[in-house]
């Protein structure tokens, strides 16, 4: 469990995977120069932060390894993210397997063949 430090005072505490997803689509509003509200619940009381480039934020991670990214689920937080309601954490939808690619799969490199007369 890792800890979202807004404004240098506000600690939210958020578990890495969902931290990780939060940052990718905070910081991109960041670059663009974009403020936003993000709401966040942890079971017993409702935070709602006015985000802002002007404004210090810290990604605090517990663990010493970063999560591997559902690019789905940053594409919902990222639409939540730009309605006027503001960032809020969707659950994460099961991202479909990207297909491995097996060398028995590919297709060889191959001259072709003379064709005989």
């Amino acid at each position: 469990m890792g800890t979202l430090i807004y404004n240098g005072g506000i600690p939210l505490a958020v578990d890495d995977r969902t931290m990780a997803h939060l940052q990718v689509v905070i910081v991109n509003k960041l670059r663009r120069r974009e403020s936003f509200t993000f709401t966040w619940e942890d079971g017993t009381q409702q935070t709602v932060c006015w985000i802002a480039p002007s404004i210090a934020i810290e990604f605090v991670y517990s663990g010493n390894r970063r999560p591997t990214l559902n690019r789905a689920w940053l594409e919902l937080l990222a639409l939540s993210a730009n309605a006027n309601s503001g960032l809020t954490v969707v659950p994460e939808p099961i991202e479909p397997p990207r297909p491995a690619e097996r060398p028995d799969e590919r297709t060889p490199d191959r001259t072709p063949e003379p064709v005989s007369a």
